[in-house]
């Protein structure tokens, strides 16, 4: 699974992308950590390598909903020069 797994202190939540497997805990050992979102700006800051997504999605490993959300979302953005 490609999730996001929460290391931000009490109130103050801050994400990583990680590909681990299904079974284990929220914060359990990641296999790979993908990339980082900050929920905690305006508007959200969401860093991914999209390479490794989709290197890891054509091997098999699913999103989260919330993941494809905030993909798709970045995806639609227009890149900064």
């Amino acid at each position: 699974m490609i999730r996001l797994a929460r290391v931000g202190t009490r109130k103050k939540p801050f994400y990583r992308v990680v590909l681990i497997e299904k079974e284990r805990a929220r914060n359990g050992k990641a296999l790979e950590i993908l990339g980082l979102y900050n929920p905690r700006t305006n508007p959200g800051t969401f860093n991914v390598q999209r390479e490794r997504v989709d290197y890891w999605v054509s091997k098999g490993a699913q999103m989260t909903d919330r993941m494809k959300k905030l993909v798709a979302k970045a995806a639609a953005a227009p890149v900064a020069a």
